[in-house]
């Protein structure tokens, strides 16, 4: 059973899916497990790929697209043909590292807005592939941070709700149009 999910990693003038913006309550709510892992949900899978090629992404969540599912795709490597895309199904965070790294991070619901981040540099997470079945993966670097942002976004959480720099914050944000009331400081 390959049933991989196949997408050319280009740009598309018109993406199948829209991105929400930082403001839009969809970004705020939990989403939900997926029941079962069959067409509907490659083709969503599908979808989001070619979503987040479009937009110039490495990694997208489903609820970003307004869809209310445990599902995220990541590809650090977006111009790298040979390198595939990781699909993560309902993926729990099984353990962090010790060590945390602060680096820069953007979003796409947020776009030109970038800024630095404190996380764990090593994760490994529990998920389900594109065919539904269990996987494990030990991740660090920039890899283990677009897992951890993507996870964040399955919980309602966005990366600039873990920005502890406040006023450089507000700053970059109303630059880019964006509302500070938007954001939910994680304590």
């Amino acid at each position: 059973m390959t049933a991989q999910v196949v997408v050319e990693k280009k740009k598309l003038e018109k993406p199948p899916l829209e991105i929400h913006y930082l403001g839009d309550r969809v970004l705020r709510s939990p989403a939900k497990r997926v029941a079962k892992v069959d067409q509907s949900i490659r083709q969503l899978v599908q979808e989001m790929l070619q979503t987040m090629y479009s937009a110039d992404g490495i990694g997208l969540a489903a609820p970003q697209v307004g869809v209310n599912k445990q599902i995220i795709v990541i590809d650090c490597e977006p111009d790298n043909p040979e390198m595939k895309p990781l699909v993560l199904i309902n993926p729990v965070i099984k353990r962090f590292g010790r060590a945390l790294c602060d680096a820069q991070e953007g979003c796409l619901s947020i776009p030109g807005v970038y800024m630095d981040v404190s996380r764990p540099e090593e994760v490994e997470v529990a998920y389900k592939d594109e065919n539904g079945r269990p996987q494990t993966l030990k991740a660090d670097g920039l890899l283990s941070r677009a897992i951890q942002h993507e996870m964040d976004h399955l919980n309602g959480v966005m990366f600039v709700d873990r920005v502890e720099n406040g006023l450089a914050l507000t700053e970059e944000l109303k630059k880019h149009g964006f509302s500070s009331q938007a954001v939910k400081p994680i304590k």
